[in-house]
């Protein structure tokens, strides 16, 4: 059915639930269950749910060579193939949102629909000074100040400044014993993927699910797809780049809502 060949789907993946196929792209650094965990029971409830590990996440060894954007989008593709689905819905988180994307511009004729979360189209300005940061802390193995960076950076500034000091470490230390051993080639590939070409030619109805207290993505790129890609549709959440901790149950609504009113 697709226009393009699809390699053979090698990446471990999790698969949940029945009725229409949703594909799941996780974030950098993360993984399926890092990013979706605690709204997978719910997606799942409405829709066959098939996500994918990147090298070094989850089961799926890490790479040895660079990854490719092209490569995370077809493997994304290839595991709902592999798991029955000729056409699916497509929902991305932050650098899975680039993927997501690519994913529709390689394989329009299997996208249904498409939901963007935290996500950005290219590596900008603010992109140049926190990455190289997240780089070097991944790649010293030390994870302690990776999770501080992470923790201060990605949770919005009204969950951040409600945390106890107790509740603060905590979740410091829950990030560095979830940051995926994978995180510096995912990292390394922030600066060179960039989908602005492909956004004009998106034709699947999309959702841009806007984090507006986020650091490490700005609600100026959010808007930016939401103004490229003809007809997408963007939503506002209080949250900073975190909306499966802060905010769950909203997420997880917005997304099934939108699916849901195209029939998906």
């Amino acid at each position: 059915m697709s226009a393009l060949a699809l390699p053979e789907a090698t990446f471990s993946r999790t698969v949940l639930g029945s009725g229409p196929g949703l594909l799941l792209a996780h974030g950098a650094g993360s993984s399926i269950a890092g990013t979706y965990g605690p709204i997978l029971d719910g997606l799942a409830a409405r829709h066959t749910v098939v996500g994918i590990d990147y090298p070094g996440s989850g089961d799926t060894p890490r790479s040895t060579t660079p990854l490719e954007l092209d490569d995370l989008a077809d493997q994304l593709v290839a595991a709902g193939v592999a798991e029955g689905l000729e056409t699916f819905a497509l929902s991305g988180y932050s650098l899975g949102g680039l993927v997501a994307m690519r994913a529709a511009a390689r394989h329009p004729e299997r996208v249904t629909a498409l939901v963007l979360s935290a996500t950005f189209p290219h590596h900008d300005n603010r992109g140049s000074l926190s990455v190289p940061i997240w780089r070097k802390l991944a790649e010293s193995g030390d994870r302690e100040p990776l999770a501080q960076f992470l923790t201060m950076m990605a949770l919005g500034a009204d969950a951040l400044e409600a945390m106890p000091a107790e509740q603060l470490q905590q979740a410091v230390a829950f990030t560095a014993a979830s940051a995926a051993d994978g995180t510096p080639e995912h990292v390394e590939l922030i600066p060179r993927a960039d989908v602005r070409g492909d956004l004009p030619h998106i034709e699947a109805p999309t959702l841009v699910i806007s984090t507006t207290q986020d650091w490490l993505t700005s609600t100026r790129q959010h808007r930016q797809i939401a103004d490229t890609i003809p007809g997408a549709k963007l939503v506002e959440i209080a949250t900073g780049h975190l909306p499966m901790v802060e905010r769950p149950v909203e997420w997880e609504q917005l997304i099934t809502e939108f699916l849901g009113s195209h029939g998906v």
